[in-house]
């Protein structure tokens, strides 16, 4: 499972790195050749805590380009006049929203990001669109991994195979696992056992 370490400048409550998997490599791929994007110009887009912001960061840092985190809560006109600036200047510029852009005018809906400013429609119509997906077993293990290793939880590979074939299959499933894990696992004041994985699973929804 290949990874990408993120620069000490992240915040400290972040994954100290990237998981790269089926669910988002062809979008790391593409961010790692901005200048073949349309209009110097891509839209990122994925389920909530599977490394939008993060990836965002990573390609800022990097020198690749500029970035707008939670595009979809921007002014329109703001984002239009960073889309102007980045043709003139040449930088790339990489939009994230929480859901995939749907070109056209019109109202918002409960899948699709849609925009009011028909200048700003057509012109992220036109951008490169980016989507990550829900992680697959590989990329849960790993997932489980890294959480597991922010908060100091001794989690053996038998364990993260377990849980990760019980657990709901998401990013913000797994987070809320790993969570439920430490603080069971605090207030028995012992470390992770069966037990406890399996009462987690249970308060999670994800199984037992």
């Amino acid at each position: 499972m290949r990874q990408i370490a993120l620069p000490l400048s992240a915040a400290s409550d972040s994954p100290p790195r990237i998981v790269v998997g089926e669910a988002n490599a062809p979008a790391i791929d593409a961010l790692m050749e901005p200048g073949q994007w349309p209009f110097r110009t891509a839209i990122l887009s994925g389920p909530p805590r599977s490394g939008k912001s993060l990836l965002a960061r990573w390609f800022v840092e990097s020198g690749a380009g500029d970035a707008v985190d939670d595009a979809q809560a921007m002014p329109e006109d703001e984002l239009f006049h960073r889309w102007n600036r980045a043709q003139e200047s040449g930088r790339p510029l990489l939009i994230v929203a929480d859901k995939p852009f749907a070109p056209g005018v019109g109202e918002s809906n409960a899948e699709r990001w849609r925009v009011r400013l028909p200048d700003l429609s057509s012109r992220l119509g036109a951008a490169l669109d980016l989507a990550i997906g829900e992680p697959d077993d590989a990329m849960l293990i790993a997932l489980i991994e890294v959480h597991a290793e922010m908060r100091g939880l001794a989690l053996d590979h038998s364990a993260t195979q377990y849980l990760a074939g019980r657990c709901t299959r998401s990013h913000v499933g797994v987070e809320r696992l790993v969570a439920a894990i430490d603080r069971l696992s605090l207030e028995r004041k012992t470390a992770p056992t069966m037990a406890i994985w399996r009462d987690a699973l249970e308060e999670t929804k994800g199984g037992g």
